[in-house]
């Protein structure tokens, strides 16, 4: 190929000499044919594109009915997120806590050099500087990941804020991420996925799935960020951020986690009732939330991410019509069904499958096939401008004030549809207690519990007990706290039929949350929290009797201990580090529901 004149480190366009000597020294090592810096730029999208084309890693769609989108299938054992495979390397494997898997630093290191050696020889080491958070903001991070995966590269494009405006924010500072990745030949036998919160260094390699590959997501904006938000005193946290607008104006923004499958995109996308005229919701983000405190005394967030990573099945005009919007033009489809005239489809689109359709690995599919056409893991990366519903208010440098923290899962017992804390260390005992009942698409097996505390279990970078002591250590100071709640929009009947219809209905409950924060509605309290009184939840409209919205809502003292003691397992895994304080509150719930106290002694006061 052509030389390029960025296609050498020593004539880089950083002026951060620490940056130049990383870049050299990875290079030294893995021994690329060729060296590109990422500017991010136009041309070098359609570059970069065209070359990905016509090496096979890109299928281009049909471009009248999709502009600008193209299809990558991955190797069929490189899918998915390898947990097992995915390690906190901490000097002291108590800093790594239970929870996560550990490695030894030294070791790690040494391992990873020697696969690395010459990985890169034939190849081109790409340099993709980008910035997490909006540019410019006191609350961004600058990092560098180098990849030899086109695939990587045009996916952290429309991911991260990526290229010169990226070296212009680190400028001569010494301060950023260092990502290194390398496919190597795709063997799960040589394939890890290594952080080390000491060295704020990620190396990823054997893998080119994005989970994986792209290191500004999950390894970044949530493994090491949380150690940073640790040490620094903010927070780093797998929620998605919403703006809620109600017919006067009044805007409320609220953060929100919930694990996978659990209707996170949708809620963050979330299309309004037909009989909610005048509401509007705006999505800041719908994954990441990085938050601190700001000078007003409250919680600010940003959303780092600039693109949305989601999963393909099961979305559809009817679960989230923004989200097919979205993807009609700009977007990179992984592993989803092609159809005969080159556009895409996926289980649970809501559309019929067409005939002629090619399966996620290119081969023909039959209808009524018991595999799968798109895998259900596949995924389509698209920019957060094209969301209709996207907030300007996402490249804000401040971030957006957060009045409300959710929590969520899916249960088909004993959460009610919505529940308020009592207190600050109440939420975050909500929070560390929260899980979710596998479906059988997720695990093959049907409502087995699993804790997930604020769904950040797989991704926080350091022991969860010191990550709850953490958030317990914030109210300290956060002179206005956001109100903190849980929500559970899958609880079921007798029958076994979901009570609440859920998507757009969601926002039935976001408004008594929205009526509690504004001093609206009192609740009615149970001794695991504040529920809505049967008259404050905005029903009109809906199909939904008084009965079963009773049902919804109910506290079944006889399930809640269950669940209590089933989150006290969770507490003895973790062990020492656990906060005493959680520990104690979940045996003061205890006693309330035994009647031994009064709700109100549960709490020491908002």
């Amino acid at each position: 190929m052509t030389p390029n004149p960025n296609e050498n480190a020593n004539s880089s366009p950083t002026s951060s000499r620490a940056l130049r000597d990383w870049v050299n020294e990875v290079a030294a090592l893995t021994k690329p044919d060729a060296i590109v810096w990422c500017d991010g730029s136009e041309a070098e999208k359609n570059r970069l594109t065209k070359q990905a084309v016509t090496a096979g890693i890109l299928i281009e769609l049909n471009q009248q009915k999709r502009p600008g989108c193209y299809l990558h299938r991955s190797n069929p054992n490189d899918v998915a997120r390898t947990e097992q495979l995915t390690f906190v390397c901490t000097p002291n494997q108590i800093d790594a806590g239970p929870t996560n898997n550990w490695s030894e630093p030294v070791e790690t290191y040494a391992k990873l050099r020697g696969w690395l050696d010459g990985s890169m020889r034939g190849r081109t080491m790409y340099v993709v500087p980008y910035v997490m958070g909006p540019l410019g903001s006191p609350l961004s991070k600058v990092g560098v990941e180098l990849t030899d995966s086109l695939y990587v590269v045009l996916n952290m494009r429309i991911m991260t804020r990526m290229g010169a405006a990226a070296l212009e924010q680190l400028g001569e500072s010494a301060d950023f991420n260092r990502g290194i990745h390398c496919t190597l030949d795709l063997n799960p036998e040589r394939r890890l996925i290594c952080h080390f919160p000491q060295d704020n260094t990620i190396i990823s390699v054997g893998s080119g799935y994005g989970g994986n590959a792209l290191l500004s997501k999950k390894c970044f904006a949530l493994r090491i960020a949380s150690v940073l938000g640790r040490d620094e005193g903010w927070l780093a946290e797998h929620m998605l951020i919403l703006g809620l607008q109600s017919p006067e104006g009044e805007t409320t923004y609220i953060a929100a986690a919930f694990p996978s499958a659990c209707g996170k995109t949708n809620l963050a996308m979330l299309t309004p009732p037909a009989e909610f005229k005048g509401w509007k919701v705006f999505t800041v983000g719908d994954d990441i939330s990085w938050m601190r405190v700001g000078p007003d005394g409250g919680l600010w967030a940003v959303n780092p991410e600039n693109g949305y990573f989601g999963v393909a099945p099961g979305t559809s005009a009817k679960s989230n019509l923004n989200a097919m919007k979205m993807v009609e033009h700009d977007t990179i489809f992984t592993n989803v069904a092609m159809t005969a005239d080159g556009d895409v489809w996926w289980e649970g689109m809501d559309v019929p499958a067409p005939d002629g359709l090619l399966d996620w690995q290119g081969h023909p599919w039959k209808k009524g096939s018991t595999d799968k056409a798109a895998h259900p893991n596949s995924r389509f990366t698209t920019p957060m401008r094209n969301n209709p519903a996207w907030s300007p208010s996402a490249d804000d440098p401040c971030g957006v004030p957060i009045s409300a923290i959710i929590f969520g899962g899916r249960r088909a017992t004993t959460v009610p549809l919505v529940l308020e804390s009592m207190d600050w260390a109440h939420g975050v005992f909500m929070g560390a207690t929260m899980g979710s009942e596998t479906t059988a698409a997720a695990s093959g097996a049907v409502g087995v519990l699993r804790r997930d505390p604020m769904a950040m279990l797989p991704f926080c970078g350091y022991n969860m007990g010191d990550y709850f002591a953490h958030w317990l250590k914030m109210r300290g100071s956060i002179k206005k706290p956001p109100r903190l709640f849980m929500v559970n929009w899958f609880r079921k009947d007798a029958a076994g039929n979901f009570i609440w219809p859920g998507y757009g209905e969601n926002l039935r409950v976001l408004k008594w949350m929205l009526d509690r924060i504004h001093g609206r509605a009192g609740g009615r309290e149970t001794p695991v929290g504040i529920v809505p009184d049967e008259t404050e939840l905005d029903l009109k409209g809906l199909d939904l009797s008084k009965s079963a919205a009773r049902d919804a809502l109910a506290v079944n003292p006889a399930e809640w201990k269950s669940e209590l003691e089933s989150a006290g397992e969770l507490f003895e895994k973790i062990g020492p580090t656990m906060p005493k304080e959680l520990k104690d509150r979940r045996q003061a719930i205890l006693h309330s529901l035994d009647g031994e106290a009064p709700v109100r002694q549960i709490a020491a006061g908002r």
